[in-house]
């Protein structure tokens, strides 16, 4: 299976162009999107390209995408802004991918580290809201993150995740890798 997956576009025409083109190149199974996809929020500046009316108007090019959205609620998603989007977005999501157990979140609400009551080990914890890539196992328990196409911080690039037959890849926006992950490692 392949997944294209990106977090905190956070208003960004320029992200979400870029989030469009990569799923038309790279034709993955499912596009997952880890929340915050209008807003900027209330501590971020405004990212490169931010132009929420535009995002709008572009959003419904995702649903006549090539490949399924799975889409989750960020912090800064208001319900006034997801009323307004095209697809589904729900408080999480689980996915089955080649033998991985797969929990989609945007990640504010469980913690950073262990332990993580109530996941079994081997669980992968795929979670946005950081802004920075990220791919370990800590205790059994898998953390991916894509980082953020249009707000990355702690010195990260813009960046969003590619998954494909058990390996999570970070991408910068030139596809240069930024970190990789398996589970099998």
């Amino acid at each position: 299976m392949r997944m294209l997956i990106a977090s905190d576009l956070h208003g960004s025409l320029d992200s979400l162009r870029f989030l469009l083109d990569r799923t038309y190149a790279l034709l993955p199974d499912k596009l997952v999107l880890l929340g915050d996809f209008v807003y900027h929020g209330p501590r971020n500046p405004l990212p490169q390209g931010y132009d929420t009316r535009s995002v709008l108007k572009t959003l419904p090019d995702l649903t006549s995408l090539p490949c399924p959205v799975v889409a989750v609620k960020g912090n800064c998603d208001a319900e006034v802004d997801l009323g307004l989007l095209p697809f589904p977005v729900t408080e999480q999501a689980w996915i089955s991918a080649d033998g991985l157990n797969i929990f989609v979140s945007h990640g504010h609400r469980l913690p950073e580290y262990p332990p993580c009551p109530g996941f079994a080990a081997g669980t992968v914890l795929l979670r946005g809201h950081s802004h920075v890539p990220r791919g370990e196992t800590l205790d059994g328990l898998h953390f991916w993150n894509p980082g953020s196409l249009s707000l990355p911080k702690q010195g990260s690039v813009r960046s969003y995740g590619l998954y494909e037959d058990g390996m999570f890849r970070v991408l910068d926006m030139r596809d240069n890798e930024v970190l990789r992950h398996s589970p099998a490692a």
